[in-house]
């Protein structure tokens, strides 16, 4: 089966395509491609350096240790994380280490027996387009010439140097510290639940903040290659637990991050998921409004309008990209960008790294939290009396069929309805999927995954009922694709 690059790397059924052989033949294209002049040039390094990470999947550090011994046989120094670590701190040391790039071993949010993996560049932010698309080139190649990877013994490689064990988080640390405010945090310590889903964000936000007074409870912190069973991913369906802890008085809200914790979710005190869309948007009014910063604001597709409203009141610039949070990264390394962000939890701001971080996000609302001295309920309700009402929902159809995108995305144009509920169609999109703007800013958006075999429908009203009518009619359309 051909190994493609999707959104975010490449990522397949271990045992099925995910194989040692398989990886191997995969950090061999990478080494290759890596060793290019055209690389390097775009790495701005000179060292053949890299940077190895995994998370708490079945065999994830077997697979990062076979990764790291592909690198080294072919002349790169590899630093490879000693434990499993969240995606964000292995970006960081990247960028810290001056690498040319990196690979994280791992499926993110995808189900258990999934694993992947996750290229990124020299920046600390997922690898561009045209590299994955290089790695594709170098794949395909080593294939029809039947040539193996390279492959070195693993302690002859320590012994060389070639691999070297190193923590990411003291340096991850260092510099989360120069963005969060751990004084406000102290000055009114919070009390919450963590829920690291199983995932490598386990101990992150709790480590980071020991000695501010904060009473933190982590659940499902330990290690569960099975995650228990469900997808490793802060939406509300699978957040069950954290909404147990909360209600048994573990702690006054909770934060969760994904398998890899480069996704944020939230849960207020009532135990109402608090999603991405109104993260972002808390995130964007304190940053403005009590931090004085300024920017340009980038949100996908299917990012809620909450954003819009208030950047036109800021007068802040907004740009509206793919699903992906790799566009948001193009715009925050060639622009100033105050905060970028996605709706399914990855976001990131001023002065970081152009990658989605859940723990930098998590740590960002509980200094938001502590600086207000009220309760996340309150935040979020005033924030929805004053750029709201906005209601969400987001439904996944499973495809039996492969959907040509061109092909699905022109048929909706074509059938492109005058009104949904009561409101008029005023604007349609092709930016990715389709999308439907009705005339009181609700939207419906249509579009397949980029790591999945479904079809998304996502859907924004001004009202529960607005909601409802614009997935009933998504759903519908949808099924006639499929």
């Amino acid at each position: 089966m051909p190994i493609h690059f999707g959104t975010d790397g490449w990522r397949a059924v271990i045992s099925d395509t995910f194989t040692f052989a398989n990886l191997r033949m995969v950090a061999q294209a990478i080494a290759d491609a890596a060793a290019s002049e055209q690389w390097r040039k775009e790495a701005g390094v000179e060292e053949k350096k890299f940077v190895v990470g995994f998370d708490t999947r079945f065999l994830s550090d077997r697979y990062a240790a076979d990764v790291a011994r592909v690198l080294a046989a072919n002349g790169f120094t590899v630093f490879l994380a000693q434990a499993d670590s969240p995606t964000p701190a292995i970006s960081y040391a990247i960028k810290h280490l001056h690498a040319a790039g990196g690979v994280m071993i791992t499926a993110s949010h995808n189900a258990p027996r999934y694993n992947g993996v996750k290229l990124k560049a020299a920046y600390g932010g997922s690898a561009l387009p045209e590299q994955c698309r290089r790695v594709e080139v170098y794949i395909n190649d080593n294939e029809e010439r039947a040539r193996g990877p390279n492959l070195m013994d693993f302690d002859k490689a320590r012994e060389q140097g070639l691999i070297q064990k190193f923590n990411p988080l003291p340096i991850y640390f260092d510099h989360l510290r120069t963005l969060i405010n751990t004084d406000i945090i102290a000055d009114n310590p919070q009390n919450f639940v963590v829920d690291s889903m199983f995932g490598s964000g386990r101990g992150t936000i709790k480590s980071f903040l020991h000695g501010t007074g904060c009473e933190i409870t982590e659940i499902r912190g330990e290690m569960n290659p099975g995650f228990g069973g469900i997808h490793p991913e802060p939406i509300d369906r699978y957040l069950g637990a954290l909404k147990g802890a909360i209600g048994a008085g573990l702690g006054n809200f909770g934060l969760a991050t994904d398998g890899d914790a480069d996704r944020i979710g939230a849960m207020d005190e009532r135990g109402n998921f608090i999603d991405p869309h109104k993260i972002m948007a808390l995130a964007l009014r304190y940053l403005v409004e009590k931090r004085g910063l300024t920017g340009a604001v980038v949100r996908t597709v299917s990012t809620t309008r909450m954003i819009d409203r208030l950047a036109a009141r800021y007068g802040l610039t907004l740009y509206e990209t793919p699903v992906g949070f790799n566009h948001i990264s193009d715009y925050m390394m060639s622009e100033d960008v105050l905060l970028g962000g996605e709706e399914s939890g990855g976001i990131s701001f001023k002065g970081h790294i152009p990658e989605g971080d859940g723990p930098i996000m998590g740590l960002l609302l509980v200094e938001l939290i502590s600086e207000s001295r009220k309760t996340l309920y309150q935040l979020v309700d005033d924030l929805l009396k004053d750029v709201g009402p906005a209601f969400y929902e987001r439904a996944d159809l499973r495809l039996s069929r492969p959907v040509a995108k061109a092909e699905m995305t022109d048929f909706l144009v074509k059938q492109a309805p005058a009104a949904i509920g009561d409101q008029k169609v005023a604007e349609v999109s092709k930016k990715d999927g389709v999308k439907y703007i009705m005339t009181d800013d609700s939207w419906l958006l249509i579009r397949p995954s980029g790591t999945e075999p479904v079809l998304r429908v996502y859907a924004e009203g001004r009202t529960q009922q607005m909601v409802k009518d614009l997935l009933a009619y998504g759903q519908q359309v949808a099924a006639s694709v499929v």
